[in-house]
C-alpha cells in the first residue's frame, strides 16, 4: 500500500510518516534484492569551511562548463507492507509506553546498533552515577564471595 493509505491506518499524517523514515524509524527499505540506505543529513558547512575550487578557466566568448550530466534517478514509491505497519506500530507503542519522541526512539536504536555510541553513553552514565564502573562491580562480587567463604552474612545492597 501506498504511503497515504499506511499513514491512514496507523493514525497519522504521511508527513509524520516520512519523517519517521528520516530518522531510521521504518524497515529498511529492500528492492531488486539489496538493501536501500537512507539519507544521510545534510552536512553543515560553517563559513570559512567551503571547500576549496578549482580557478575558473574562462577565455572571453568560451561558455561557461557545463556540470556533469547525471543519469536521471527514478526512485519508485515505497509501498509498505502489513509487517512494515506492524513495525511502525511497535514503535508507537514504546513512544507512548515510555513517554519519549520518535527522536529518543531513534537514539536508542542508534545505541544499541553503535558500539562506539553505546560505549560513551555507558562511560556518561558511569560519570553520573547511574551505572558501576566495571573495576567496583567485580571488587562487589569478590567481597561477597570472600565473606560467604568465611561464613558471614553478606551485608545488603547498597544504593
Amino acid at each position: 500500500m501506498r504511503i497515504t493509505e499506511a499513514a491512514r491506518r496507523l493514525g497519522m499524517t504521511p508527513r509524520m510518516l516520512r519523517y519517521r523514515e528520516s530518522l531510521g524509524l521504518l524497515p529498511v527499505l529492500r528492492h531488486a534484492g539489496r538493501a536501500r540506505t537512507r539519507r544521510r543529513p545534510p552536512t553543515v558547512l560553517i563559513r570559512g569551511d567551503d571547500p576549496p575550487r578549482p580557478p575558473e578557466t574562462l577565455i572571453r566568448g568560451d561558455d561557461p562548463p557545463k556540470p556533469p550530466e547525471r543519469p536521471a534517478a527514478r526512485s519508485p514509491h515505497r509501498q509498505f507492507t502489513d509487517a512494515d505497519l506492524g513495525a511502525v506500530a511497535l514503535g508507537l507503542s514504546l513512544e507512548r509506553r515510555y513517554d519519549i519522541s520518535p527522536v529518543a526512539l531513534a537514539f536508542g536504536i542508534r545505541v544499541l546498533a553503535d558500539p562506539a555510541v553505546r560505549a560513551d553513553v555507558a562511560e556518561f552514565a558511569r560519570r553520573i552515577g547511574r551505572i558501576q564502573p566495571p573495576p567496583a562491580r567485580a571488587l562487589d562480587f569478590e567481597q561477597e564471595r570472600a565473606l560467604r567463604l568465611l561464613g558471614a552474612a553478606v551485608p545488603a545492597k547498597r544504593r
